[in-house]
């Protein structure tokens, strides 16, 4: 009998000095009782990180996929999944904020058949906060989600997911931006998935350092989780 399939789905958006190192990091990881594909998304990128994915690709340490302009890291996680063939996927960011190290953490609860989807939460005593604005943007946001759902989410904003694939399917993902990480959390509940968050490390990177995400996006989360939740006539099966 062969080994579960893990697809580690990275989206990418001019991440070239990192890219190289994240994939080296990812392939590095011991994943016990399981096989493992990388497929890196490039989102458009204009800082030659394309050339770096090809390069990867090429030496068959990736699948590459790629838009020919910037979408939005939804739209470039979905292409990711269709093209991904995992039993597992995991979502990586390539900005280095997620350790490749702790895919055990998100893979037991699904691989031991107590989760559908896996969240890994940066929300606890012990990680660096980076920018206190955001950290209490990210409580607010998953607090505000916990009212309107009924189910208590600590970190929605986090980067670092797991689904089985079978229920990643049962998805209706259409955000092609940052708005990815709302939508896929409400979809969820509304799809009573088994969601099981995982306490995780975090290294917060800063806008110097290329950090995307912007208080706007904080601001759409929170409009996004009440339009969501009131909507008719639109929601997963």
């Amino acid at each position: 009998m062969s080994l579960p399939l893990v697809s580690i789905v990275v989206p990418v958006y001019n991440e070239i000095g990192r890219l190289a190192g994240a994939v080296r990091q990812i392939n590095a990881v011991n994943l016990p009782a399981a096989r493992r594909e990388v497929v890196v998304v490039d989102d458009g990128s204009t800082d030659g990180s394309r050339d770096v994915i090809a390069d990867l690709e090429r030496r068959g340490e990736i699948l590459a996929r790629a838009h020919l302009r910037n979408l939005g890291k939804g739209a470039a996680l979905r292409t990711g999944f269709a093209a991904a063939g995992g039993e597992y996927l995991i979502v990586q960011d390539a900005d280095g904020e997620y350790d490749p190290a702790e895919y055990g953490k998100l893979l037991e609860p699904l691989m031991s058949g107590r989760a559908d989807v896996v969240y890994g939460n940066r929300m606890h005593r012990g990680n660096p906060v980076g920018y206190r604005r955001y950290w209490l943007g990210n409580y607010v946001i998953s607090l505000w989600c916990s009212v309107l759902f009924g189910r208590r989410v600590h970190d929605v904003e986090t980067g670092f997911k797991a689904f089985r694939r079978d229920a990643l399917a049962r998805l209706p993902l259409r955000a092609d931006r940052f708005d990815f990480e709302v939508e896929c959390t409400v979809r969820a509940l509304q799809a009573h998935l088994r969601l099981v968050e995982v306490p995780i490390s975090y290294h917060p990177r800063k806008f110097t350092q290329g950090k995307k995400i912007t208080w706007r996006d904080g601001v759409q989360a929170l409009w996004l989780l009440l339009k969501f939740r009131f909507a008719k006539g639109e929601t997963s099966t």
